[in-house]
């Protein structure tokens, strides 16, 4: 389900009619987090928890591997409390990956209720073990739980929870569709958060998702206030715009869907991109069409290079570009 508006066209690179750079030239290689990614790209958390999940992470995983860029799985909350379906997670450590995200959510890590499991440390240790991650993602998902019949609404002591595992492991904080503010990647980083994904309003929208599981179940009020904040957050290129002053690596995801638009993400000052909808359709595919269709972004991130006159990722981040639409209401000119 997405969003009804796309944020990313608002960005426009400004076109280079001589680029003075050879295509073959060109070299697409980034550092994020002390690993070498052969492009600026991450396969964002999707799945994971259920038995069909082993193929599909299995086909993500090596395509990621072969094609020399990052990759997140979907939450471990079911695996590491539970015991439900690892191996739908595990899969992914037979891989080289050279990043991985481990992915646990922050309504997780406070108590919901009288008796209900917490992950604390040792469960998020035990995320990271389950695949061999690099960095534990704890994802911010308050909107899709407040349309969900039986979402989690504590919200009160997460921050300082957050800052408790990041002082133990290393932990990357992203958001599901809605965005993170300055104010809010400000008071992480003074947590000691390693970066940010900021995946905002463009692409899938969870409220939408939820919405229709709501419908579905005769949860009334849940209905509404999916309809109601369908749209609701901040948009991807905006929440990029946000967090890029505060020094910590930004991944920018939320309608991510071509290659064009990783090199609006970077031009804008993120380290990298994530996508997810393109890639997941492919996995459940075939490896095949995995394979391809992230070749066909990084291709495409490289004819936009090209045409930019980028022969590297640091000139990439040093293009102009032009602000158009919605995003230029947000934003106003760069």
């Amino acid at each position: 389900m997405e969003g009804r508006y796309r944020y990313w066209d608002d960005v426009q690179l400004i076109h280079r009619a001589l680029p003075e750079v050879d295509f073959d030239e060109i070299d697409t290689r980034v550092e994020l987090f002390g690993r070498r990614l052969a492009a600026p790209l991450v396969i964002t958390g999707m799945t994971g928890g259920y038995p069909d999940a082993v193929r599909i992470n299995s086909r993500l995983a090596e395509a990621a591997a072969e094609v020399g860029i990052a990759l997140g799985v979907g939450s471990e909350r079911a695996a590491v409390l539970k015991g439900q379906f690892p191996e739908s997670y595990s899969c992914v450590a037979r891989f080289e990956v050279p990043l991985k995200f481990a992915n646990l959510g922050a309504p997780q890590i406070i108590p919901q209720g009288p008796g209900t499991a917490v992950v604390g440390p040792r469960e998020a240790r035990a995320a990271m073990e389950l695949i061999g991650a690099d960095l534990l993602a704890i994802h911010l998902n308050f909107l899709q739980e407040m349309v969900q019949p039986e979402g989690d609404r504590k919200a009160r002591g997460s921050l300082d929870e957050i800052g408790r595992l990041a002082a133990e492991m290393p932990v990357l904080v992203k958001e599901t569709g809605a965005g993170l503010s300055r104010e809010v990647g400000e008071m992480l980083r003074g947590r000691g958060v390693r970066g940010f994904d900021a995946s905002g309003t463009g692409g899938t929208s969870f409220a939408a998702v939820e919405y229709h599981r709501a419908v579905a179940q005769g949860a009334r009020r849940e209905v509404r206030v999916g309809k109601t904040f369908w749209d609701w957050g901040i948009p991807s290129p905006v929440s990029v715009r946000e967090l890029v002053p505060l020094g910590l690596p930004v991944i920018a995801s939320g309608g991510i869907r071509s290659g064009l638009d990783v090199a609006r993400a970077v031009a804008l000052g993120a380290r990298a991109a994530g996508t997810a909808g393109g890639v997941l359709r492919a996995a459940a595919t075939s490896l095949e069409a995995t394979r391809e269709e992230l070749h066909h972004l990084v291709h495409e991130l490289k004819v936009a290079m090209f045409l930019t006159g980028s022969r590297s990722i640091p000139d990439l981040q040093k293009v102009r570009y032009v602000l158009t639409g919605e995003t230029r209401h947000w934003l106003g000119p760069p």
